[in-house]
């Protein structure tokens, strides 16, 4: 495979994480679950991705807050560290095979020597979320797979199922001297092409009865 394919055979592997871990009052996914959920076909595939930092930005504010204590006002300084990254995927059976990216990260930070671990660390989880396209959501995966299932259009009447609806129209038509037309705007279908699977299925059970019915009328 090549590092497309390859790539694609990753995006497969998951297609929804749930927000597992808590801070404050946000539910989120953390950086460990993403990596985790993608590590073990990466390894399979024999991809690298490695992360590079091509610029670097360091913001210092400084703050008030109340201790724990509820002493004074005490003045500290919040580091806000930007990264300017490169990620590049490589395909370690073809070296030569690479995709790069461009990204960015950014970290806070009281102290301040944690500023940089913090911005690579959320620059590797959101582009692995991003790149791959996972889903995060406080529903369990179930909930998610049926809200995925239900924004989907639905599936138009199958070929087998519009020839049926056709043959039967025009039979019932024929027992009840009205033209298939006739018939059609009777089910309340306007255009047979476009009609659901499922209305499909229900309009063809219900011109059985019809027929039936008329069958028995005419004995």
């Amino acid at each position: 495979m090549n590092i497309y394919q390859k790539l694609i055979e990753v995006r497969k592997v998951v297609l929804y994480l749930k927000k597992e871990s808590k801070g404050g009052q946000y539910d989120y996914t953390g950086s460990s679950q993403v990596l985790g959920a993608v590590r073990e076909k990466l390894d399979e595939l024999n991809l690298l991705l490695i992360p590079s930092i091509t610029d670097k930005r360091l913001h210092q504010s400084p703050i008030e807050y109340f201790d724990k204590e509820n002493r004074p006002n005490k003045r500290t300084i919040t580091y806000f560290t930007e990264l300017d990254m490169t990620m590049t995927w490589v395909n370690a059976d073809n070296p030569e095979e690479k995709i790069t990216s461009q990204w960015y990260a950014q970290g806070v930070d009281i102290a301040g020597e944690k500023g940089v671990g913090k911005a690579l660390t959320y620059g590797e989880k959101y582009f692995l979320l991003k790149f791959f396209n996972i889903a995060t959501d406080k529903d369990d995966p179930d909930a998610f797979q049926q809200k995925t299932e239900n924004s989907k259009p639905p599936k138009l009447i199958s070929q087998a199922q519009l020839d049926e609806l056709e043959k039967l129209s025009i039979e019932f038509g024929e027992l009840r001297n009205q033209p298939q037309k006739a018939v059609m705007k009777a089910l309340g279908i306007v255009d047979i092409n476009k009609l659901p699977e499922g209305m499909a299925f229900n309009h063809i059970g219900t011109l059985k009865k019809w027929i039936d019915k008329a069958k028995q009328e005419a004995e």
